[in-house]
């Protein structure tokens, strides 16, 4: 068991952004970053790694036919070592939140259980699985608001709730771009049991509440800054959702750029609260 292998069953990238990602949440919540709340980024990287070990740990026959070179089909790392591995790394992760606060714990422990479901069954559910990744991509902007108290939790209530709406929008889009290698592969999917124009439909009123949760911070915490940037924002979340609403075929989803769009959008409104937040 290599020290290679172990670092990249982690999948370090995704770990890392999503601890920075972390204090981007206490930043929009402060509008500063101080040293303690360097504790945050490791917490969630622990926790996402975590997440993204038992990932692999349930997917290892479909990774013997698709990614034959991951750690564990390749034998670099044998299926007990990674379970040990994988609680080892849950519970560094939530020992180090224990030091935080009592609800960045809290958040820490809902999110382990739901990556612990998301791998055993949920990815496999429609609909359900979808709503699961988004809440953890947003609930990240809560964790790093929670340091804060319930104030900076509230406060990053709205970007988090732009991110849960756009990610499900773009996970839906997503499955509709993957339809047929989905069905191949015996999943089943939200288009699979609405159709691509229906899941179309989906994505674009859950971007429609994206806008209107962008629209909640006006007056209380931002100027016309915020007024102005976010209403760019949420032209592209709506232009990127309204590309998808027209395709009835997997092939014209992909072409459409709408999930890509999406994440822009995402990345934009992200950059639109930090700013804010520091001005």
């Amino acid at each position: 068991m290599s020290v290679s292998a172990l670092v990249r069953i982690t999948r370090p990238h995704n770990a890392v952004v999503a601890g920075l990602t972390a204090l981007l949440g206490y930043l929009i919540a402060t509008g500063t970053l101080t040293s303690p709340s360097l504790l945050l980024a490791v917490v969630v990287v622990l926790v996402t790694a975590a997440g993204n070990v038992i990932n692999d740990v349930y997917d290892i026959e479909i990774d013997r036919i698709n990614r034959p070179e991951r750690p564990i089909p390749s034998g670099e790392i044998s299926l007990r070592g990674a379970k040990v591995y994988t609680v080892a790394l849950f519970a560094g992760g939530i020992a180090l939140a224990a030091l935080t606060t009592p609800l960045c714990l809290l958040i820490a422990l809902i999110n382990s259980v739901i990556l612990v479901a998301y791998a055993v069954w949920l990815k496999r559910t429609p609909v359900f699985g979808n709503i699961a990744v988004a809440y953890l991509t947003a609930s990240i902007f809560l964790f790093g608001g929670a340091f804060a108290g319930i104030e900076g939790l509230i406060r990053n209530i709205s970007l988090a709730t732009i991110t849960f709406l756009a990610t499900v929008a773009r996970e839906v889009l997503k499955d509709a771009e993957d339809v047929d290698g989905d069905a191949a592969g015996g999943a089943r999917t939200l288009p699979m049991i609405i159709g691509i124009q229906g899941t179309g439909v989906v994505a674009f009123v859950c971007a429609c509440g994206a806008v209107a949760a962008s629209i909640l911070p006006i007056g209380d915490w931002w100027g016309l800054f915020y007024l102005i940037a976010i209403g760019f924002v949420d032209a592209v979340i709506l232009f990127g959702a309204s590309r998808g609403l027209r395709c009835t075929t997997p092939d014209c989803v992909r072409e459409s750029g709408a999930t890509s769009i999406l994440r822009a959008g995402m990345f934009a409104a992200l950059a639109v609260f930090a700013i804010a937040a520091v001005m």
